[in-house]
């Protein structure tokens, strides 16, 4: 979170595969405007929707409940400021979802959680944390 934190105040945050919605809800209590998540787990958004009520976030908050890769795939030109994801690791899903993105930028700057050892499309940069990494890719608008 720490290396985009300038990224952030006034920010339209989308949280793709959101879980309980951490990075979303800790992207608004460092600036960040609105949120938008992204879960289909029923587990998952019960969790998220506790997460929003306890922080008081609703006003600023939307929950998608849909596969996240299909909602990206939707979205239109820059439609988010920043874009967290973290997909499970075993479905391929970052690097689809980084190809996605590269193809038709939806937000200025993409977080895309993963396994180190996954190849992820060119353009990003990738910091290694042990066996997880985060590739960022920024938008060129």
């Amino acid at each position: 979170m720490s290396i985009l934190q300038l990224d952030l105040p006034n920010a339209r945050v989308l949280d793709l595969y959101a879980g309980s919605g951490a990075l979303g809800l800790e992207a608004l209590s460092r600036g960040a405007v609105s949120a938008d998540f992204v879960e289909k787990n029923p587990r998952s958004l019960r969790a998220l929707e506790e997460n929003i009520a306890a922080l008081d976030a609703g006003e600023v908050s939307r929950i998608h409940r849909r596969p996240a890769l299909a909602f990206a795939e939707s979205l239109e030109a820059l439609s988010y400021d920043v874009v967290f994801a973290d997909p499970p690791y075993t479905t391929g899903e970052a690097a689809k979802l980084a190809a996605c993105w590269k193809a038709a930028p939806f937000s200025r700057v993409l977080s895309v959680e993963h396994e180190a050892k996954a190849t992820m499309p060119e353009g990003g940069v990738t910091r290694k944390y042990g066996s997880t990494a985060i590739t960022f890719y920024r938008s060129e608008a």
